[in-house]
């Protein structure tokens, strides 16, 4: 008989919390974030920001590019574009985001996963871990998947569908029995628009030929790493479309679940 998945969640986290505190924010770690996540379901695809000069901010995070054309993922001093059609290539420091977060990843907790976990397990241990959802938490998953289920946006051209429509043409790709990195971030809910409320999880394939935004995924064994981190800082667009958008829209939580589930 198999142990339900929060039972194995709770049982890594009590075994960990016998040793350890929970852990605390860091007080000289900041999250950087360009642009509002309410900026592109309002259809803001084009931003000021070079990945040269976010990546001045820290080298771990995700986020997108320009006319949506794929996921960005970035850490250990490296950062990968993940397009529709499903590759994966180095990015350059020229080119620009709408949206992005990073972070310098120093992280206070680090656990062995010596048992199959699924997403929604790995989410209790999180937040068994972590309790407080009112601070930022970063997250560093690296080991081998039974399967990791992404999805990618395709590129956009003007005049721009809202984001909604934009993801529905998006392809899905599933990764089975390999081995990479997850990275991305808890975010606390009172956020919701600003950036995305609750887990928001890139992937990418050690060999680096393939992720992209992360739907769900069950880790065979691996290492997950956390970061709490109380700091905040956003610099926000100047172009007419930023201007121009409605980022407040009544049904902004709906949207950013549909968009992100």
């Amino acid at each position: 008989m198999t142990n339900a998945p929060c039972d194995c969640a709770e049982r890594i986290a009590a075994a960990y919390l016998a040793q350890h505190d929970h852990p605390a924010a860091s007080d000289s770690v900041e999250i950087y974030q360009t642009s509002l996540m309410s900026g592109l379901i309002a259809g803001v695809y084009e931003g000021e920001t070079t990945l040269g000069d976010l990546f001045t901010h820290g080298d771990f995070g995700l986020g997108t590019f320009d006319n949506l054309d794929g996921e960005l993922i970035a850490f250990d001093k490296e950062a990968h574009q993940l397009r529709s059609d499903g590759s994966a290539s180095a990015t350059t420091n020229d080119q620009k985001t709408p949206f992005a977060v990073v972070t310098e990843f120093n992280p206070s907790v680090e656990i062995t996963l010596d048992e199959a976990m699924d997403s929604d397990a790995i989410e209790a241990l999180i937040d068994r871990l972590v309790p407080s959802e009112n601070h930022f938490c970063a997250i560093r998953i690296d080991g081998d998947f039974e399967w990791v289920s992404t999805r990618t946006v395709p590129r956009q051209e003007r005049p721009y569908k809202p984001m909604l429509e934009a993801i529905a043409e998006q392809p899905t790709f599933d990764f089975k029995e390999s081995s990479g990195t997850m990275i991305g971030f808890r975010t606390p809910s009172y956020l919701q628009g600003v950036n995305v409320a609750g887990y928001h999880i890139h992937y990418i394939t050690d060999q680096r030929d393939g992720g992209g935004h992360v739907l769900n995924y069950r880790v065979t064994r691996g290492t997950l790493q956390l970061s709490v981190i109380s700091k905040l800082r956003i610099d926000l667009p100047r172009t007419s479309d930023f201007l121009d958008a409605d980022l407040n829209p009544a049904d902004i939580d709906e949207a950013i679940r549909q968009a992100e589930a």
